[in-house]
């Protein structure tokens, strides 16, 4: 079995708020009995895409399991390479895509940077795609990938968040149709669970560690705030099964 924590929207702005909550989840995974095969972050580590931010998020977001983490659309790739993974060999080209993967026991993740440096919406640059492609590619077919990044390729029915998901989906849905071993793929930046489909494959939504977010229906009126900030934190455990069949379940942690 095939256990991955899957946390996002930490958005850490040097207030103890989202440092608190940030670090109940990561003590909460820490203090688990199971050794996990991985814990992804899929974006908005920083509330601002600030240096600072990234100090501090680089001392929370440590983990005895191994620990990937992508920008969002509050982070800054410059700042997000040098601060919080030390890349000070990326210089020369700072503003490049952010993407990991992780090529575990059975099963490969594949991290992709779905941020576009300056705007909030989403895009797969074609360097990541090309890149996501070759990772598929030396892959055995045999051998589950999941494809992890911060915006959702669809709409998730909260148009707060669906006017910035992640556009030009169609590149991703024709790479996924090449690839038949992509097994799911995993997104955060809705501040709420969910699970959907794409390119015939689910598509399952970390909830938000900083925030929930109100559905449309969840509002008293529309002057409301979308957003919740009395909710716990949460995350989700996807799991892999022998049989190949991935189930998902969502926790709340209390701070």
């Amino acid at each position: 079995m095939i256990v991955i924590a899957h946390v996002s929207d930490v958005h850490i702005d040097g207030e103890p708020r989202s440092a608190d909550r940030t670090r109940a989840v990561l003590r909460y995974l820490e203090e688990l009995p199971y050794d996990l095969a991985a814990v992804l972050v899929t974006g908005d580590i920083a509330d601002h895409g600030a240096p600072d931010e990234y100090a501090a998020a680089r001392e929370l977001l440590t983990s005895r399991h191994p620990l990937l983490v992508c920008p969002g659309n509050h982070d800054d790739r410059a700042a997000f390479r040098k601060g919080l993974l030390a890349e000070e060999e990326a210089a020369a080209r700072p503003y490049a895509p952010v993407n990991q993967v992780l090529r575990g026991e059975g099963f490969v993740v594949a991290l992709c940077d779905s941020s576009v440096p300056g705007e909030h919406q989403g895009l797969l640059e074609d360097e990541t795609l090309d890149w996501l492609d070759g990772v598929l590619a030396a892959t055995p077919h045999e051998v589950p990938v999941l494809v992890a990044f911060h915006h959702p390729p669809v709409p998730l029915h909260t148009p707060y968040v669906d006017e910035i998901r992640q556009f030009g989906e169609e590149r991703l849905a024709a790479l996924a149709d090449r690839h038949p071993h992509l097994t799911a793929f995993l997104a955060g930046h809705a501040h709420t669970a969910a699970a959907t489909t794409f390119a015939g494959r689910p598509l399952l939504v970390a909830p938000g560690v900083v925030s929930a977010l109100r559905l449309p229906w969840e509002s008293p009126s529309p002057e409301d705030p979308h957003v919740h900030l009395d909710l716990p934190p949460a995350l989700a455990f996807h799991v892999l099964g022998e049989d190949g069949r991935l189930t998902t379940h969502y926790r709340t942690v209390t701070v």
